[in-house]
């Protein structure tokens, strides 16, 4: 996830306000910045890796000219944090200048096509095909508009893109799909943008592109075209009264909730990975002797829900391992046959750093998950994929925790196949389920919420909460006890519900709430027997179920219905859902700052 922003006024610098505009979007990403301006049919363009401050130290945006340009700042997920891979990108002939948020799924088909050509590329990002392919638009006698509404339609993935050029110095063209694009409209000036807060403290007048639109701003007004077809599409302004603070946060009152909101778009991009990416991780994988899943924390119970789809579905035995018992428990028995997939949301986290040095010194072959490309998790190992679900926030993961799900179902599916493990009709049906959560994970969301409230408002002043499930989602339990115990402070247990029996029953009295995830998965005829056990001890059931489950809704004392036929092995990705929401509320409800929870850090990267 980037930021962008453009404007163009009828007079003064347009720098000053770009540059107040990427201070706003920093939170969208900040590993690089650019900023481009034309002045007098000249193209300036500056741009470096690093923080916002720093680069302006450096480079001075201020003292760029002209009353119309671009900016952006960066979250990488193709091409390392660097001025080369920095927006905005210009075509061969530097005419053409192009900032981007999203993710390309078929560039690297289009940057083939493009270099055949003659074209010159400098970067190795995703968005460098886009000017070039305008570039071509604008030599074979195409308007501005004409030539980027051409080369989008090239375009497979999400993005939200602004486009100047030195052709036509009195425009900007926008383009959106999936990716968030606004238009504002102030006195005597035209802005796009990401997020309204990069550009609120110059308008409150807005208009939202929607998915599939193009527009051209200019100082004669703007207009909105659809993509598909360049019919003309008439929108309505809105005005904003929300301060600064609440417009990051894009309305939601935490961070936390709106990265919650954003999982079906998080796990959209983690769906759009390289093909080769996960074909050469797959290969490593298939050969190893033994796969260990190596992360700490949140990503730990990624890596167990994990080691079930590679068992199940490619007959792989992967062991989870949390990384700081590593070197302990399997330090002095990994070799050159052993396969190690760490997974760290930072790619910088200590343990995972400290396990994977040691297997690299063993001659194990060490593979990488991470969110951050050019941390020392991308650099240390021999192959790596980036998740892509931009920076996040809130201290408690939630849409990163989704997104490696979403990632490693995707290895596991590739080693299946790789061994032939997965008859046709399997492959398809675990393929379009895979395409299918999203969607998914939205109707939840949609769904469950004031559900969760109500709930989260019964039980806030309870000070024991136990969390259940049986296979898969054992992990879903974990995570969604780890997310109460980060947010709220209330002691909380999870274990397998097979496990109660063996200690954890003990605690469980009267008015206890314990809850269960049990979808109608294998696992089911022992889940009914374990609510059952704790029914008889007094205890007060919250169910995650699926919505037509009557059985089991007859026996608990609370239900979360949830969509049916989910396969077991994708169930943690939607499962997980309520219990972050449950989490969330019933940290306000107990007056707690749910992106700040006392004693903890975002990256672990200390002993």
């Amino acid at each position: 996830m980037c930021g962008i922003i453009g404007c163009i006024l009828s007079s003064g610098l347009v720098a000053p306000i770009l540059f107040s505009g990427l201070k706003r979007l920093e939170y969208r990403g900040y590993d690089s910045a650019g900023m481009a301006t034309i002045c007098e049919g000249k193209l300036y363009l500056k741009k470096d890796s690093g923080k916002i401050d720093d680069i302006n130290a450096r480079l001075n945006f201020m003292d760029m000219p002209g009353s119309l340009g671009i900016a952006h700042t960066r979250w990488a997920t193709h091409g390392a944090p660097s001025r080369e891979n920095a927006h905005p990108h210009l075509d061969c002939s530097g005419r053409i200048a192009v900032v981007h948020n999203g993710v390309i799924e078929n560039f690297l088909e289009l940057k083939r096509e493009l270099e055949d050509r003659g074209h010159r590329f400098t970067s190795r990002t995703d968005t460098e095909v886009i000017p070039h392919l305008i570039e071509e638009g604008v030599e074979s006698g195409l308007n501005l508009y004409e030539a980027t509404l051409q080369a989008v339609r090239r375009l497979r993935g999400s993005y939200a893109i602004a486009v100047i050029s030195t052709v036509e110095p009195d425009k900007i063209v926008c383009a959106r799909n999936e990716s968030p694009l606004i238009v504002g409209i102030g006195d005597g000036a035209y802005y796009c943008a990401s997020d309204i807060p990069a550009i609120l403290e110059y308008t409150r007048n807005f208009i939202s592109m929607d998915n599939g639109e193009i527009a051209i701003l200019s100082l004669g007004g703007v207009e909105f075209r659809k993509i598909s077809s360049g019919e003309i599409v008439s929108k309505k302004s809105f005005t904003v009264d929300w301060s600064v603070e609440l417009a990051e946060k894009q309305g939601y009152p935490h961070f936390m909730l709106k990265e919650i909101y954003e999982q079906p778009l998080s796990l959209r991009n983690a769906l759009r990975l390289q093909e080769q990416y996960l074909d050469l991780l797959s290969r490593f994988i298939d050969r190893g002797e033994r796969v260990f899943l190596v992360a700490c924390g949140t990503s730990y119970h990624a890596c167990l829900a994990a080691s079930y789809m590679f068992s199940k579905i490619a007959k792989v035995a992967a062991f989870p391992v949390v990384a700081s018992e590593f070197l302990e428990q399997y330090g002095d028995s990994v070799g050159i046959d052993d396969v190690i997939l760490a997974v760290s949301q930072s790619g910088e986290t200590y343990d995972v750093l400290r396990a994977v040095d040691h297997a690299r010194m063993k001659a194990a072959t060490v593979l990488g998950l991470t969110n951050t490309v050019g941390s020392t998790l991308t650099r240390i190992s021999r192959a790596y994929i980036v998740q892509q679900s931009g920076p996040e926030i809130g201290v408690a993961a939630t849409k990163t925790f989704t997104s490696q799900l979403i990632v490693l179902a995707q290895l596991a599916m590739k080693v299946a196949n790789l061994r032939g493990k997965l008859s046709q009709q399997e492959s398809d049906h675990l393929r379009d389920s895979l395409k299918s959560m999203p969607e998914v994970v939205n109707r939840v969301l949609n769904s469950c919420a004031d559900n969760v409230k109500l709930l989260a408002k019964r039980y806030a002043k309870k000070n024991l909460f136990l969390f259940l499930g049986r296979g898969i989602n054992v992990a879903t339990a974990l995570e969604g006890r780890l997310k109460l115990l980060e947010i709220t402070y209330i002691p909380s247990l999870a274990f397998s519900a097979a496990e109660s029996k063996h200690g954890p029953i003990s605690i469980v009295e009267k008015g206890v709430p314990v809850i269960f995830i049990a979808p109608r998965d294998s696992t089911r005829k022992e889940i009914v027997g374990n609510i059952m056990e704790m029914k008889a001890r007094g205890a007060e059931i919250i169910a995650l179920c699926e919505e037509d489950d009557g059985e089991l809704i007859g026996l608990v004392d609370h239900h979360i219905p949830m969509p049916k036929g989910v396969p077991d092995i994708l169930s943690p990705i939607p499962y997980v859902v309520p219990l972050q929401l449950f989490a969330y509320y019933v940290a306000v409800e107990r007056g707690l700052d749910p992106d700040k929870p006392r004693n903890l850090a975002k990256s672990v990267t200390v002993p």
